[in-house]
């Protein structure tokens, strides 16, 4: 597993995933990624920090968003 830093880009509050663009990374952006339902849909913010781990490093789809901050 790899814990990373990104920026929220997008949420859907209907299937609670979310669009997120890595830190340092220009190009590569997860979409679709679940959200721990543990955070309130009100505190996912475009624009916000976010938390991601990535089980398979050769599988950006098996993610998830662990945590969300200013």
């Amino acid at each position: 597993m790899e814990l990373h830093s990104g920026i929220l880009k997008a949420c859907d509050s209907g299937t609670y995933t979310a669009t997120v663009q890595l830190t340092g990374s220009l190009a590569q952006w997860l979409r679709t990624v679940p959200v721990n339902r543990g955070i309130a849909s009100g505190e996912m913010v475009t624009g916000r920090k976010v938390a991601v781990a990535l089980f398979d490093a050769t599988n950006p789809a098996d993610a998830v968003v662990l945590a969300v901050w200013v």
